[in-house]
């Protein structure tokens, strides 16, 4: 009996051991930065400090933005927002999470909050699965959290009677994070948050990586969809 109950143990961790190296393969296979970001951002030139991309601006406002990369998503595939968001006036962090999987590290904000003690106010939110990741943090969050904001996401719990600033940008045609999908998850925010629609907009243009598997056609160009979320975005601060 003792001899099957090792056994039956040793088969169990086996397969824990090999959904583990798999899922560490898996996620070794990233999507990178598209062409049309090369062509639009050194990434040579871009700053990094000990948590991962940081642009700063030539007139700071004060505030800062951290954004969460989707899953399997190189933070790099961001600098394009990163770079423009900065030119506002903010500071703005692109976090590397642990394996590029957002949910694997929600806490990373604190360590940007902490060191940038210049920042008065930041803003946290990230694309797709990095935004599920924000709503994580923001359940538990550093008293200089002023805002929550998605890009193709939605929080993973009701935040109906919080009382934090929140945001949500989604595109018109995005094929995983659906209008659906975002309309049905509008009783997890407070009844001020806003939502905008990015018309003709789909998922994979809240970064700059190419095309994405299960997502629908965009029929506006990526910079044209990132433009609009910087504006977005920056008008909500603004007002919050």
């Amino acid at each position: 009996m003792k001899k099957w109950l090792v056994r039956i143990g040793l088969g169990v961790f086996a397969l824990l051991a090999i959904a583990i190296i798999s899922f560490v393969i898996y996620a070794q296979f990233d999507n990178g930065p598209s062409a049309v970001l090369t062509e639009n951002v050194d990434l040579s030139a871009i700053d990094r400090d000990e948590e991962g991309l940081i642009f700063q601006p030539e007139s700071p406002n004060g505030k800062g933005i951290i954004l969460y990369q989707g899953a399997k998503v190189k933070k790099e595939a961001y600098a394009y927002l990163g770079q423009s968001l900065s030119e506002e006036g903010f500071v703005v962090s692109i976090p590397q999470l642990p394996l590029n999987f957002g949910i694997l590290g929600s806490r990373k904000a604190d360590a940007v909050i902490e060191e940038h003690p210049e920042v008065e106010e930041w803003f946290l939110g990230g694309h797709s699965l990095g935004g599920v990741a924000a709503s994580f943090y923001a359940e538990d969050p550093s008293p200089k959290l002023a805002g929550l904001y998605f890009l193709g996401a939605y929080p993973a719990g009701d935040f109906s009677a919080s009382d934090l600033p929140m945001l949500s940008i989604y595109g018109e045609l995005d094929g995983l994070s659906t209008v659906e999908d975002i309309e049905e998850s509008r009783k997890l925010f407070p009844d001020d948050s806003v939502l905008v629609e990015i018309e003709g907009g789909n998922h994979a243009q809240f970064g700059l990586y190419g095309e994405q598997k299960g997502d629908n056609t965009a029929e506006i160009t990526p910079l044209e969809q990132q433009d609009q979320v910087v504006e977005i975005l920056t008008q909500w601060i603004k007002e919050n």
